[in-house]
């Protein structure tokens, strides 16, 4: 095969060539460092790269296999870690000026996994400073460009993972999400992200190791190759005080499934929110497929009174905790929508997080009374298609003013409050080209029936197939 040629295959179909001797470690890394050298200049994703380590390590995966060794389901795969995540000896950011020589002495868990399944890392993926907003750009790096049209964001905060991941220089990313920081990016670059359930994926090291809104997952081409990572994301850990107890192994399995009588609630605004229409006619064209497939779809939506507030009074809260400490010194060195999520945490009052976490239990439990009639939940991932580069973050949607920089991101956020799974699948195109994703969103913790649901859909519409024109072989 061509080298070119190795970055189209699906990162399953990669770790079973290399497994099976049909192609190396070294011919696959050398590959995308080609395809990353053609690309990444243009776009801007993978913001720190270390091929001399990454080759070495190929190197020495080819040798492993050679001698008969026992292999992990990533062996000679390529990655690289969003730059929030740390990586023990490799600069971590975070997207900010404060942290732009920091250089951590330990990796994360989720490092530590993929290096033990034999993924192999090159460098980190952009992000913006500290992952605040569904826009990728920062001080120390500049802005990641939407592969499908550089004048676009990619959406963020796990922008950088989700273009490396549509442009070929990678076969899947990690990213975060809080408020819709896997599913946004990816649903503006034409690939699947999936937020899992709370405590699918253990996170450490995490200041806030019980909180219960952000978590980490998969970024892939397709939704097999998201449970494949996955698999090796999953699972319990010590160090997690809120890990569930199954083992990543439960999506090693097959995702057929027969869907017939499967009840899809479909949402184009869960009940009002202002979507674009440009989103809404995209997305419409797709819910035949659904019952094409045997399903069951009828329009509806659960009672999400109260999510907003609960979302931003945690979400203060959080950014309280991780970074009011770099206020003081750091101040005139952070942006602005950083620095008021701050201080809206130190406002915050005991009785007000009480509230949040009162109201937060309510809506779960009318979520959870709604969805026993329904097994998923189809809504648009985010409110809009892909905006201006410059633009920092949506401030207006038909005409409805947008109170701060992360109102037009609700279709996402809200779904965060609840916990539960969902995932961004590529779902077609404007009719100026720009990618839209829809959102799937699980029953509590049924996060194998999401991806099942998810990889149906997406053999029956094929658009992950679309590749940016820009990483396109010459």
């Amino acid at each position: 095969m061509t080298d070119t040629a190795l970055c189209y295959l699906t990162a399953t179909e990669l770790a079973l060539k290399i497994r099976s001797g049909e192609i190396s470690a070294v011919e696959t890394m050398e590959a995308h460092l080609a395809q990353i050298e053609k690309v990444n200049p243009q776009v801007n994703a993978i913001v720190t790269l270390v091929p001399e380590l990454a080759l070495e390590q190929a190197r020495k995966a080819d040798e492993k296999l050679a001698k008969g060794g026992e292999v992990g389901p990533l062996h000679g795969l390529p990655v690289a870690h969003k730059d929030l995540v740390p990586t023990k000896g490799i600069r971590t950011t975070f997207g900010s000026p404060i942290f732009q020589d920091f250089v951590p002495e330990k990796d994360a868990l989720l490092v530590e996994r993929i290096r033990n399944a034999g993924g192999i890392l090159l460098g980190k993926t952009n992000t913006p400073e500290f992952g605040a907003g569904s826009q990728t750009f920062n001080q120390v790096f500049g802005a990641t460009k939407n592969p499908y049209d550089l004048s676009k964001t990619c959406g963020g905060s796990s922008g950088g993972a989700a273009v490396s991941v549509a442009c070929r220089m990678l076969p899947f990313a990690d990213g975060s999400d809080l408020g819709g920081s896997l599913r946004n990016p990816t649903n503006f670059c034409n690939v699947v992200g999936f937020r899992p359930s709370v405590g699918r994926v253990p996170s450490w090291p995490n200041e806030a190791g019980w909180n219960s809104f952000a978590v980490d997952g998969p970024i892939a081409r397709t939704v097999e190759d998201c449970s494949l990572m996955l698999s090796v994301l999953a699972g319990p850990d010590a160090r997690s005080p809120i890990c569930l107890p199954e083992s990543g192994a439960i999506f090693q399995q097959s995702l057929e499934r027969n869907l017939k009588g499967i009840r899809i609630a479909w949402s184009p605004d869960l009940g009002g929110l202002p979507v674009d229409s440009r989103v809404t006619e995209t997305l419409e064209k797709q819910r035949e497929v659904f019952e094409d497939l045997g399903c069951i779809v009828e329009e509806g939506f659960p009672d999400f009174t109260d999510a907003d507030e609960i979302f931003k009074t945690f979400r203060a809260w959080y950014f309280e905790l991780k970074l009011a400490s770099l206020l003081p010194e750091h101040r005139e060195k952070m942006k602005e929508t950083v620095i008021w999520n701050i201080e809206s945490g130190m406002k915050l009052s005991g009785p007000e997080l009480g509230r949040a976490e009162v109201k937060r239990t309510a809506l779960f439990h009318r979520v959870r009374e709604f969805m026993k009639d329904y097994d998923f939940l189809a809504l648009p991932v985010s409110q809009v298609p892909p905006f201006p580069l410059e633009q920092e973050y949506v401030s207006e949607i038909n005409g409805m003013k947008m109170e701060t920089y992360l109102d037009w991101m609700r279709s996402c956020y809200y779904i965060s409050v609840t916990g539960q799974p969902a995932i961004s699948v590529p779902s077609g195109f404007t009719n100026d080209g720009l990618p839209v994703g829809l959102q799937l969103v699980g029953r509590p913790q049924d996060d194998l029936g999401v991806l099942q649901l998810a990889h149906a859909f997406e053999k029956a519409t094929g658009f992950y197939k679309k590749v940016p024109d820009l990483a396109l072989a010459d």
